[in-house]
């Protein structure tokens, strides 16, 4: 199903270096793996909806508020610079 030329040629294009052996295991394995995905195409799958996962999962999640932080001082006193209420960082872009 697949050749050590074809691997040689994934390899190159993947940039990696096989030695002699890692072809021919690669070739081997490549081919169990090809042989596999053989079979399963032919299964009967036109009743089977389409899924990315095997179980359901659902995303938990908490609704976002506001909320003031009570150490406010702590974090701007550990701020390498600051000016007044609020963090002094670096100008990144010119006015021009």
């Amino acid at each position: 199903m697949i050749d050590r030329e074809q691997v040689r040629k994934v390899a190159l294009l993947a940039r990696l270096e096989l030695t002699p052996q890692e072809e021919e295991t690669f070739t081997a394995q490549v081919g169990s793996i090809l042989e596999y995905v053989e079979q399963l195409s032919e299964l009967d799958v036109t009743d089977v909806a389409p899924t990315t996962r095997a179980i359901d999962v659902s995303n938990v999640t908490r609704p976002d508020r506001l909320q003031p932080y009570p150490g406010r001082e702590a974090i701007l006193n550990g701020a390498p610079q600051q000016e007044g209420e609020f963090f002094k960082v670096p100008k990144i872009m010119n006015v021009e």
